[in-house]
């Protein structure tokens, strides 16, 4: 019989923490939000948020059942797909609208890839996307007890004057777990101190952002601008909990910078032309281009004259 032959690269890079426990922290993390959205909104917010984890975890089971694999919907990644997704959703939106967004986001844009660190896209932020191209009118209805369908950042694009206070201290309407940007980074506070994230992809996407408003935005230094910008649409949600994904984002410093640097201009360039989930859009073209960041970004080895292909272990996500 035929030996099979394996072949190593080196070095190894080996983490303390499995990706179950990544995942726990990321909940932990996403629990400021999630505990403000519910005070907040009501046990509405609460029956999205579990409509849209326990559809998550159930389809990743199924697929998992079906297709003969290892059974890994323990390790938390779909219940954080299924969190982030729910964060994101109105409040209003019928209960049924998280189940086909959840089904897409785990069975097609993570399972059909291979599963949790081979998706190219981030499940949550793709499954929203589709949620906006088929619901537009659910998705982009904020209405919420005396508030509009629309949020301060839309009344503010469309050339209104608003308040950020309500924005920072998650007193309006909006996405159930994106109102507050105090929750949101009290939990990305939360990551930073276990080592879960770096600074590198936020610090780069909000400087370029911020960078790309006040070049292109004819405000000046007005300081109101930028923070209404910052605190809605989900801007913070999106930088720091899923720009960060392990699976699609780069690995190399200088990409991850770079990687950053694109998103936030992406999204300045978006809002500046009216649109207020910017972020999404930004993040998911981010997605495409970390490839290509990485192999620009790859460090030459000592004493090489020829860039060659480089094949890096990533830690597994699925957020």
């Amino acid at each position: 019989m035929e030996q099979k032959k394996y072949i190593w690269t080196f070095p190894h890079v080996k983490g303390t923490m499995s990706t179950a426990n990544i995942m726990r922290m990321v909940l932990l993390a996403l629990l400021p939000a999630a505990v403000f959205g519910v005070f907040h909104f009501g046990l509405r917010a609460l029956w999205h948020i579990l409509v849209c984890v326990v559809t998550c975890m159930l389809t990743e089971f199924v697929f998992e059942a079906f297709a003969d694999r290892p059974l890994a919907v323990t390790d938390c990644s779909a219940a954080v797909t299924g969190l982030l997704l729910a964060l994101m959703l109105p409040v209003g939106a019928p209960l049924w609208l998280g189940i086909p967004g959840s089904v897409f986001a785990i069975a097609v844009i993570k399972m059909a890839f291979g599963g949790i660190g081979r998706n190219r896209l981030n499940p949550a932020l793709s499954g929203y996307c589709l949620l906006l191209l088929f619901f537009s009118d659910y998705m982009r209805d904020y209405s919420f007890g005396d508030y509009g369908s629309s949020t301060l950042l839309g009344q503010f694009l469309q050339g209104e004057t608003v308040d950020p206070l309500p924005m920072i201290l998650g007193n309006t309407n909006g996405g159930i777990g994106q109102t507050s940007s105090i929750a949101i980074l009290a939990g990305a506070i939360l990551l930073l101190s276990f080592g879960i994230i770096r600074l590198r992809i936020p610090l780069a996407g909000t400087f370029a952002f911020i960078a790309t408003l006040f070049l292109f935005g004819g405000r000046g230094f007005d300081q109101l601008w930028p923070t209404t910008q910052l605190c809605g649409g989900g801007f913070l949600l999106g930088t720091w909990f899923m720009a960060e994904d392990y699976t699609t984002s780069p690995v190399t410093r200088k990409g991850q910078i770079l990687y950053g640097l694109l998103i936030g201009v992406l999204a300045a360039a978006l809002r500046l032309r009216g649109i207020e989930e910017a972020i999404v859009y930004a993040v998911i073209v981010g997605n495409m281009a970390a490839p290509l960041i990485e192999r620009i970004t790859v460090p030459r080895a000592f004493g090489q004259k020829k860039m060659v292909r480089v094949h890096n272990d990533k830690n597994d996500s699925a957020a």
